[in-house]
């Protein structure tokens, strides 16, 4: 009996140890629970439904479970339908015979699905604005996914859920008209992080991939870092403005080739409002060329070209909040050479700080201002350092220029808007100008004024706007500061210079109010320049000397003048000037028109005295306006022993000269009229130096192709008599 039992008993155990190797390994196949599992479901989410097939179960014997599977169910959302590859899960043999049917996991792969369904199904749970916004921005796309969801025994999702998929073949609308194509990324979603790995796109036809973009939600904000990889690749300038918006807005950009490197990171709200924004760029840009045309680099650079390219240029950015900083260097083509940049700009709170290095070596630097000039071939560094103002303003805390010896530093320059100087602190000068002359001054501000010292200065453009009342506009925004000046040595032109020059500029409303400069030549003979503006505001300037020769040879017509004391009176109001220029008792040796008028008019002997031993003339006088371009000549007189000229006429520079006279040899007829009782007296005076008969003439054409006509005999004018008689009766 008790074997029986103990064999009945044995095999009992052998059947149950047999039926659970059966249900562990191959399990049963039944819809009988279908209907719990829907149920089941249905408590996680009442809008959606299950349509399952056979379900299989196999038995757990080692945590006392039964684990569910199916292939192939759907969850069916609205019209939707989202096929599943399985769904698996686990359920306690304890719930399962007290008839609870407690899910401990729920393990869910996704067949390749349409994003847009599992948005629906997300947002049946969670309809929040991000999904709605989600479903609007994405147009097309699928998505793989593997869900791992462990319960309580209360049935509730445990917060150690774990979510993978992969997402591809996506297209993006973005809010900015900006589109987003062929995305294809990884995805993990844990409780409150969120990571995307291996992100490729086309954005606005752009490459881009990034390694890793990781969210982590807290609390009522959304963290966000990762990286992002650009491949070398070239855009246009509308390119740019959909990425950048209007960053390049000041910049004609054309073209740029680049790729980069950026990690950044930045939290959102729940209201999309974005903070805490940091971004670090590394770009490798291969080109980038700019349009230029607001800034005229020509009179400093003339093979200059209005595309500025910039080549092999490393750029480093860093953003964070209110700070922005960019460094880079690399080549630059001002011209078809390349040449050297280096630069920095620090944007911070309010100040926008920038420093520029430019090494100019293949191409001719000029600044004309400083008639300097740098030749191709010499290697020069422009160095800047400044910053930007709100209002347009730029001030220029350091601009160093150094060529081997050759060094010019400007310290505290301010440009307004239209790039004129609205102040300066000092500028130092110790260079070889275009003459070969040293120019070795100091500039420095004093209170509201300027003193200017030095050993050795070139002001030969200075004095040649002075003579020619030139109107050049100033570099100035609103000059009025008065000039100290002291100056050792200054030349004047390229031969001669003056000593200890000494005086004073007072400068109003950026011109010339008051001027007083003293000075004399190596020679001992002085010089002085006196400019005041009167009660009718009219500007009044007198220049004296009592040596002319280096005022005059910068007429490069007039050869071999020697001696003589000049005096030059001038009267300007609204930009017309009134000027006198008298010089007394000098000689000229040659005088290319003069000389052919005298042959002209078959006075070859004396034409051969001023081409030789020259001509000496007692005194000329020679009124005259200026306009802008056009010099009106009223009157110039000169007399002298051997011959005598009275001309008018009118001189449109560069392009038109137009001058008539009369010209009287004294050393011919004079004598023949000065002979004759009574009427000689009467027409010629005591003094022997004109007569009434003389040759008239007329100079007309464009400057370098004078057309002169001569009648050489002719009664002389009452005014010509009468000039000449007012200039006896004064001697």
């Amino acid at each position: 009996m008790i074997k029986g039992l103990i064999k009945i008993f044995l095999t009992i155990i052998f059947i149950l140890i047999i039926l659970i190797i059966y249900l562990s390994f191959f399990g049963i196949k039944t819809d009988k629970f279908n209907n719990q599992i829907k149920k089941s479901a249905l408590e996680i989410n009442s809008k959606i439904n299950l349509k399952l097939s056979d379900v299989t179960y196999l038995l757990n014997p080692y945590n006392f479970s039964i684990n569910i599977s199916t292939k192939n169910p759907q969850i069916l959302v609205d019209n939707s339908k989202i096929k599943i590859n399985t769904i698996k899960t686990n359920i306690s043999l304890k719930s399962l015979i007290n008839d609870q049917f407690l899910i401990d996991d729920l393990q869910i792969t996704t067949a390749d699905v349409k994003i847009n369904d599992l948005i629906l199904l997300a947002r049946t749970t969670h309809n929040t604005p991000e999904l709605f916004i989600l479903n609007t921005i994405v147009k097309e796309g699928n998505i793989e996914v593997d869900i791992n969801i462990n319960f309580d025994d209360q049935g509730k999702v445990k917060s150690d859920y774990l979510i993978k998929g992969l997402v591809n073949n996506t297209r993006l609308n973005l809010l900015n008209k900006s589109s987003v194509r062929d995305l294809n990324f990884s995805f993990q979603i844990s409780k409150n992080k969120y990571t995307l790995n291996e992100i490729n796109a086309d954005f606005n036809k752009i490459k881009l991939n990034s390694p890793f973009i990781q969210i982590e939600d807290k609390k009522d904000l959304y963290f966000i870092q990762g990286s992002l990889l650009t491949q070398v690749q070239q855009l246009k300038d509308k390119d740019l403005t959909i990425i950048l918006g209007d960053f390049f807005n000041n910049l004609n950009v054309d073209k740029i080739k680049l790729s980069s490197k950026n990690n950044f990171s930045f939290t959102v709200n729940k209201k999309l409002k974005f903070n805490n924004i940091k971004v670090e760029t590394n770009i490798d840009l291969d080109q980038l060329t700019l349009i230029e045309e607001r800034i005229n680099l020509k009179p400093y650079i003339p093979k200059i070209k209005k595309e500025i390219k910039f080549e092999n240029q490393k750029i480093k950015i860093k953003y964070s909040k209110d700070k922005l900083s960019i460094n880079g260097n690399g080549n630059i083509f001002l011209t078809d050479k390349v040449e050297q940049l280096s630069y920095e700009f620090i944007k911070n709170n309010n100040q926008s700080l920038f420093s520029v290095k430019l090494n100019i070596k293949n191409n001719p630097l000029i600044i004309d201002f400083l008639d300097y000039k740098k030749k191709e071939g010499i290697n020069s560094t422009i160095s800047i350092n400044g910053n930007l103002k709100k209002n347009g303003q730029t001030n220029f805390e350091l601009i160093t220029l150094e060529e081997g010896k050759n060094k010019i530093l400007i310290n505290n320059l301010q440009l307004g808007p239209t790039f004129k100087i609205v102040d300066i602190g000092s500028v130092n000068t110790d260079y070889k100008n275009n003459k070969d002359f040293f120019n070795k001054v100091n500039l420095k501000k004093n209170n509201s004024n300027f003193i200017l010292v030095g050993d050795s200065l070139d002001l030969a453009k200075f004095i040649n706007d002075i003579m020619n009342n030139d109107d050049d506009s100033s570099v100035f925004k609103n000059l009025n500061a008065r000039i100290d000046i002291k100056i050792k040595k200054t030349y004047i032109d390229e031969v001669n210079y003056l000593n200890n020059l000494s005086g004073y500029i007072n400068f109003k409303d950026n011109k010339i109010n008051n001027l007083k400069l003293d000075s004399i030549f190596p020679n001992n003979k002085k010089i002085n320049l006196i400019i005041h503006t009167n009660e009718a505001m009219e500007i009044v300037t007198r220049l004296s000397t009592d040596y002319p020769k280096p005022l005059i040879k910068r007429y490069n017509f007039i050869k071999g003048f020697e001696g003589g004391y000049l005096n030059f009176n001038s009267i300007k109001k609204d930009n017309v000037s009134n000027s006198v220029l008298i010089i007394d008792n000098f000689k000229v040796q040659k005088v290319p028109i003069f000389a052919k008028l005298l042959s002209l008019a078959s006075l070859q002997g004396i034409a051969d005295v001023l081409t030789g031993e020259g001509i000496r003339f007692t005194e000329l006088e020679m009124k005259f306006s200026n306009q802008k371009n056009l010099t009106k000549i009223e009157e110039m007189y000169a007399i002298g022993p051997a011959v005598s000229i009275l001309m008018d006429g009118y001189i449109e520079k560069n392009k038109l000269v137009s001058l008539r006279g009369t010209l009287v040899p004294a050393t011919t007829i004079n004598r023949t009229i000065a002979s004759i009782p009574i009427l000689g007296d009467l027409l010629i005076g005591d003094k022997i130096g004109e007569g009434v008969f003389g040759v008239s003439f007329k100079v007309k054409g464009p400057p370098k192709d004078l057309s002169t006509t001569v009648n050489p005999i002719k009664t002389l004018t009452p005014r010509f008599i009468t000039r000449t008689l007012e200039k006896i009766k004064k001697n």
